[in-house]
């Protein structure tokens, strides 16, 4: 059923309509009627009806400019205007505001559903559309090599779990099963060029030869296709273009690991002499570890950029494996960016149950085999997490953790593994705690502000929620639901509440007019002041100070 929101300022037009048309029977649900379009709009934002059918000649706020608004504000509302033969004019507007269906008055219950079904069939063509699978299979398809180096990209710069490399590798076509994973990284070396060929610049860097050239992108284009080739012809795994430098992803069957590196650093030498002797110029190719598991690609990505570094102490135009050059008995336990943005999003907007699946899962497989300098680093490094995003809530430490918590010292302390994840736990959930206590009272020093402002400049006919979003600097609708939240009602309700007390105390204390009080609490309009008051309090302006005259 569709939300239907009836907008005429004549109510036997209003009460005729639903009465007479079926609107089950049509997909319809008429949710309320409004008899002007500021009342319209009120409603719109309470109630966000799928279709609007609004009348042109109304008081108080007229048809299109109750559509402009939610034109605005809500643009996948459907309109319909109802309009008459001497509103040519404003139809012609209406068509700027791309309305939906016009109907001619005065018109039949037939004429307005079949408007409704036409509006129908728009909403279900849209939803189809989108629901299109031949259609979104189309879209994929021209997607695919984007979505596949987007994948590439994110395997070598965090880790993924397990179920999600092994799906979205099958959906782009791409080789992963083995039983050993290495990465390297292929980098173009710079060109040295003596005082003699100096003079000769310009003339070298038009030569045929890619050695001299300036253009770095054909050169790792070239790069790119003989390395695609000669892995290819090896059948040794995936070549691609990551943060402009060529990677290799070696997939092997090997479960010798050691079998696995020497496969790969026989192909990867070839293509270095190949480019040497056919391209002209050099390379230096960095080489992570090898991994076991293909969750761990990024950490042999990670160890191949850093094994880069050394071509300062050893010089370029070689291979430099990771191993080699920094000696390491066991695997690396690493805290890296998943972990990281685990923990950090767990701790601001997790529950202590999270928090302690969290920890576990950090220490899940380090209990053998790390040395104790390896395991104090990965605490640190968790430690550090921690604090950080205390910083970032703009916590106090001393208040979360008291005044003799001295964090750095107290790793040295513990005597097991349990003890060290219930000390982490412990932590975590006082940040927590903290956070959350904070984040209400944000939340409710938000509110007081928004009402004391909007006590303060109620009177100012044109206060609404971007002016009073924007003297709190948030957006809007941010603001909508912390404020709706907080107080049960949205912010134009709670507007009115305070123009109609204001409005009732002026008419029990003061001698002044309706258009004195109207002026006074915000109102440009006495009439529409005069509606909205019968409309909030039950009775008149005039009725209400005579009730409140005579007393009980």
């Amino acid at each position: 059923m569709y939300k239907l929101l009836l907008v005429d300022d004549e109510e036997d037009v209003r009460e005729g309509v639903v009465r007479e048309i079926n609107w089950e029977a049509i997909g319809f649900e008429v949710v309320d009627k409004a008899e002007n379009g500021k009342e319209a709009l009120e409603m719109v934002e309470r109630l966000q009806p799928d279709v609007v059918v609004t009348d042109i000649q109304m008081p108080f706020m007229n048809g299109l400019q109750l559509a402009e608004a939610i034109r605005e504000r809500f643009p996948t509302i459907k309109l319909i205007i109802l309009t008459g033969h001497d509103e040519f004019e404003y139809a012609q507007r209406a068509i700027k505001l791309h309305i939906d269906e016009y109907v001619l008055k005065p018109f039949s219950a037939q004429e307005l559903v079949n408007a409704l079904l036409k509006v129908k069939g728009h909403i279900q063509e849209e939803v189809a559309h989108r629901e299109d699978v031949q259609l979104l299979k189309e879209h994929y398809r021209k997607s695919m090599p984007v979505l596949k180096e987007n994948f590439l990209a994110t395997l070598m710069n965090r880790k993924l779990p397990r179920d999600e490399v092994f799906e979205k590798a099958a959906n782009y076509g791409i080789a992963l099963s083995g039983n050993s994973y290495v990465v390297a990284v292929l980098s173009i070396d710079g060109v040295f060029i003596s005082e003699e060929d100096l003079e000769n610049r310009e003339e070298l860097s038009k030569s045929i030869s890619l050695k001299y050239s300036e253009d770095q992108a054909l050169k790792y284009f070239a790069l790119l296709n003989i390395t695609e080739e000669i892995a290819g012809k090896r059948g040794l795994g995936l070549v691609f273009m990551h943060d402009d430098q060529v990677v290799l992803l070696a997939a092997s069957e090997n479960k010798d690991k050691e079998a696995a590196l020497q496969e790969t650093m026989k192909v990867l030498e070839e293509i270095r002499q190949s480019v040497e002797k056919y391209l002209k110029f050099t390379l230096t190719v960095g080489v992570g570890s090898v991994m076991k598991d293909v969750t761990k690609i990024s950490y042999s990505y990670e160890d191949a950029v850093l094994s880069l570094d050394y071509r300062l102490i050893l010089g370029s135009n070689r291979m430099i494996y990771i191993d080699d050059v920094e000696k390491r008995s066991v695997d690396k336990i690493r805290f890296d960016d998943v972990k990281e943005h685990a923990l950090t999003r767990c701790i601001k907007v997790g529950t202590s149950q999270e928090i302690r699946e969290t920890i576990d899962e950090l220490f899940q497989g380090i209990e053998g085999g790390v040395s104790v300098k390896d395991y104090q680093i990965y605490l640190l490094e968790i430690l550090t997490c921690i604090l950080k995003a205390a910083k970032d809530s703009n916590l106090n430490v001393d208040e979360v953790f008291g005044e003799s918590f001295i964090p750095f010292t107290e790793i040295n302390k513990f005597t097991s593994l349990e003890e060290a994840k219930h000390w982490l736990a412990e932590l975590c959930a006082s940040m927590m705690s903290h956070i959350a206590t904070d984040r209400q009272y944000t939340y409710k020093n938000l509110v007081d502000l928004a009402k004391d402002y909007t006590k303060s400049h109620y009177h100012e006919g044109d206060i609404n929620i971007n002016k009073v979003c924007g003297h709190l600097h948030i957006s809007a609708g941010y603001f909508s639901s912390i404020f709706k939240k907080e107080t049960k009602m949205t912010f134009v309700n709670y507007l009115n509440h305070i123009r109609m007390e204001a409005a009732k105390e002026l008419l029990r204390s003061t001698d002044m007019k309706a258009l004195e009080i109207a002026e006074k609490v915000g109102y440009a309009d006495a009439n529409y002041f005069s509606f909205s008051f019968r409309k909030n309090v039950g009775v008149s302006p005039k009725e209400y100070r005579n009730n409140s005259v005579k007393g009980p």
